[in-house]
């Protein structure tokens, strides 16, 4: 069961708040950037899970399954298309004033576009249907937390995106590690 007190908490602290205060953190944009680029980690649900984790929550396996299908589709369809033309226009921007200026709408429509995404994660780990729960207390002792928020994301198995002693590897173990160590200290 949960205790009210955490739901309490989570409900005073939204998600884009903790979103935008941890990827300000030193060393957290770049970790995610990294596993968004090397792995095509959802950089919003890896906030979301790192949001509950803070405080002392985790998603329910089955109930995050069906949420994270719609949400991909969201990242999917909007905010990796936003990102696309953004990156697309990075060399033309340097050469003209006004596509310069179109990327920077798109990056803004961008930010927007991941702005809802947490909202509506934030929207679906608030619902607390008593017949299907969302949401659980977390273990309180986590040994791994780079570990567990692998095993959240289903990234556990690393050696399916990288090979072992590649740099890739290493740049994705350094991501995870950086999160984790940041996540015990935002905690």
């Amino acid at each position: 069961m949960l205790d009210s007190n955490r739901l309490c908490r989570l409900e005073q602290a939204p998600l884009w708040d903790f979103a935008l205060a941890f990827y300000a953190e030193p060393g957290i944009e770049s970790a995610c950037l990294t596993l968004q680029d090397t792995l095509d980690v959802d950089v919003c649900e890896l906030l979301m899970h790192s949001w509950l984790f803070v405080h002392g929550l985790e998603a329910l396996p089955r109930a995050l399954a069906v949420q994270r299908e719609e949400r991909n589709l969201w990242q999917r369809d909007i905010t990796q298309v936003l990102r696309h033309l953004r990156r697309t226009l990075k060399p033309q921007a340097l050469q003209s004033s006004s596509i310069s200026a179109l990327r920077k709408t798109i990056q803004q429509a961008e930010l927007q576009a991941e702005r809802e995404n947490l909202q509506r994660w934030q929207s679906w780990a608030m619902q607390m249907p008593e017949n299907n729960p969302h949401l659980t207390k977390r273990a309180e002792n986590i040994q791994n937390v780079a570990q567990w928020l692998q095993d959240k994301l289903l990234f556990g198995e690393l050696d399916k995106h990288c090979l072992p002693g590649s740099s890739a590897r290493e740049s994705v173990m350094q991501a995870w590690q950086t999160l984790a160590a940041r996540l015990d200290r935002f905690e």
